[in-house]
């Protein structure tokens, strides 16, 4: 739900937040000589886990990557907070930038973790802080940082990480960038543009490309669909990931039209490729559903229309951050989506093919969608109840659910060292 602010912070929250007209300070330089971390072949001695950032806590939650998901350790993601917040409190633009997305974006709280991803050699977590504006790396055996990146702009978000795992892309909102980071050293290694307020990323299977979507402005209360042009400038953006080169852009606006559904909104949020990346399923704003889209033909084939729950208020300015669903993932066969209804308080498993959907598993505000290390369920992040829930793909029925952490966002799979329990400083 969208937060009223008061009325002193109102005029900050829609210009700062909402669409930044102040120009923001170029990303400042990672430490001159910072730690990296050791290298470890690939599998060896690690154990695969679920990541679970826990948001509004400052947290990441680590599970059993399937199963039961029992509960391994836990990360403290803001060991550094009392510097920043001091840092924070000596800048009066970044002090209005930070209650700003409190207020809003935060439902009322500060966003601790957005995003992470383990490096390869299961060392280290790396971290997304909105309210910091930056990324993290984390030493998982002493809960130390590594290093540090402070984002352009003033908000970090969404990341993705190459399928070699040594690079990072994460998106600044406020500065309509995407930052790409050698995950052992937090240096850039490259930048590109994007359209307003960069969101989800996603490297293709091959590494070759990196694509963008950018969601607009999802924070002001213009929810009406007569005002969504008010929302920004809202595209895809596809580029090389060896030179940050734009290869192409795509406007939704155009496809969404050509299809039919004039009416829906062209702000792309969480995605999902097929195996082979011949077909793409995507959420956009305000909807109860998703859309799917052909690649090479460059067009909308055919759209799900989820159920709705009667309790869900149709006042879509209570809907958060314009998201009625948010969280979608795919089977590793391809056969199978996994939707979280967010604001319908359900997730569900659809059919590829028919396009049907199962049984409507009950969850509060799931806020994302992932796959189990073993690949046989649908895990979502209850937001709501502060718990992850998994759906088995087959049956499309509950599996477990295992309490977490304050408001539960992006769940990843990543590694740990073999026999770890926690950082040093939580024993």
């Amino acid at each position: 739900m969208k937060t009223a602010l008061p009325p002193a912070l109102a005029v900050l929250a829609v210009s700062l937040v909402a669409g930044a007209t102040i120009a923001p300070p170029a990303a400042a330089s990672p430490p001159a000589a910072p730690r990296t971390t050791t290298t470890t072949a690939p599998g060896e001695g690690l154990r695969q886990v679920l990541l679970v950032g826990n948001n509004w806590e400052g947290t990441a939650d680590v599970l059993e990557s399937s199963g039961t998901l029992r509960k391994i350790g836990r990360i403290n993601v803001v060991p550094d907070k009392d510097e920043r917040m001091l840092e924070i409190y000596l800048n009066p633009v970044k002090l209005a930038y930070f209650l700003a997305i409190r207020l809003s974006v935060g439902e009322g709280h500060d966003q601790l973790v957005d995003d992470m991803y383990s490096t390869p050699d299961g060392s280290a977590v790396v971290v997304s802080r909105p309210s910091f504006a930056d990324v993290v790396s984390i030493d998982v055996a002493t809960g130390r940082l590594n290093w540090r990146f402070p984002v352009s702009g003033f908000r970090s978000d969404h990341m993705a990480v190459s399928p070699d795992g040594r690079r990072v892309a994460v998106s600044a909102s406020t500065s309509n960038t995407v930052h790409v980071l050698d995950i052992g050293t937090g240096r850039q290694t490259g930048s590109f543009k994007t359209g307003d307020k960069p969101h989800e990323n996603v490297f293709t299977a091959n590494g070759k490309q990196i694509w963008n979507s950018a969601i607009g402005d999802v924070n002001t209360m213009l929810d009406d669909p007569s005002l969504d042009w008010t929302k920004g400038d809202r595209k895809l953006t596809v580029v090389d990931a060896d030179t940050y080169k734009t290869v192409k852009v795509i406007d939704m606006r155009e496809r969404l039209d050509a299809f039919g559904r004039k009416d829906l909104s062209d702000a792309v949020r969480p995605v999902a490729f097929t195996p082979d990346e011949s077909r793409l399923y995507f959420q956009v704003s305000f909807f109860n559903g998703f859309l799917e889209y052909d690649v090479a033909a460059d067009r909308i084939l055919r759209q799900k229309v989820l159920p709705k729950n009667p309790a869900t208020s149709e006042n879509r300015a209570t809907w958060v951050n314009d998201s009625r669903h948010h969280g979608i993932s795919m089977s590793p066969e391809g056969d199978k989506l996994c939707v979280a209804g967010t604001m319908d308080d359900y997730a569900t498993v659809v059919d590829r093919e028919t396009l049907q959907e199962g049984p409507l598993v009950t969850a509060s505000k799931p806020y994302w969608a992932t796959v189990s290390g073993d690949g046989k369920s649908c895990v979502v992040s209850e937001s709501g109840a502060d718990a992850v829930t998994a759906i088995d793909f087959a049956t499309g029925r509950k599996v477990t659910s295992v309490p977490v952490g304050d408001h539960p966002q992006r769940v990843r799979l990543g590694h740990v060292p073999s026999g770890w329990t926690g950082p040093a400083a939580n024993r």
